[in-house]
């Protein structure tokens, strides 16, 4: 796969699919990127489970923190990393460890290993690198043009309200069973 250029039907395909999201570098820091990411997903009917061994154990966003992807007490669909390059390498090997395994595995913003994503792919996981499911979402659903943003998306489809009635979706929300 082209790891330069996702399509959007890519990205909608996975954030369709998903349900249970492993955020690997969360942050109780109300001001980390990482805690306004799970926020958001959780805020779109996505269930995150915070992974980060310091914070094992404790709460975020009402969310049991667990300090490795082998911890978790259920399956999940996403493993998403909020940690630096060389770190998506082994956290990858810990998501092909999983039984049953994610299906898709998202590398955040700067976040790129080739190597990972390989192995992820040659095992028929989904990879993602150098994105934000956040921003992603925010660009299908039409809120990245709230903010100004170009959503690189030329459609005549009219967008939906989130369930929640609040927010757009593009069918995003909705259509995920919650």
């Amino acid at each position: 796969m082209n790891h330069d250029g996702y399509s959007p039907g890519y990205i909608r395909s996975i954030l369709q699919s998903v349900k249970t999201i492993a955020l690997v570098g969360a942050s109780a820091n109300a001001v980390r990127p990482s805690y306004f990411v799970m926020k958001y997903l959780i805020d779109k009917g996505y269930e995150v489970i915070p992974v980060n061994p310091g914070l094992a154990g404790q709460q975020i966003l009402g969310q049991t923190v667990y300090a490795a992807l082998k911890d978790i007490p259920k399956p999940v669909d996403m493993v998403d990393i909020f940690r630096n390059s060389e770190a998506a390498d082994p956290i990858t090997g810990e998501a092909l460890a999983l039984d049953p395994r994610p299906s898709v595995i998202w590398m955040q913003l700067s976040v790129r290993n080739d190597e990972a994503a390989a192995r992820a792919e040659a095992a028929g996981l989904k990879v993602v690198m150098n994105r934000c499911p956040k921003m992603e979402y925010g660009k299908l659903s039409g809120e990245w043009l709230w903010v100004g943003g170009n959503s690189g998306i030329i459609s005549s489809r009219k967008q939906s309200l989130h369930e929640s009635g609040k927010v757009q979706s593009l069918g995003l929300g909705p259509k995920r069973g919650y």
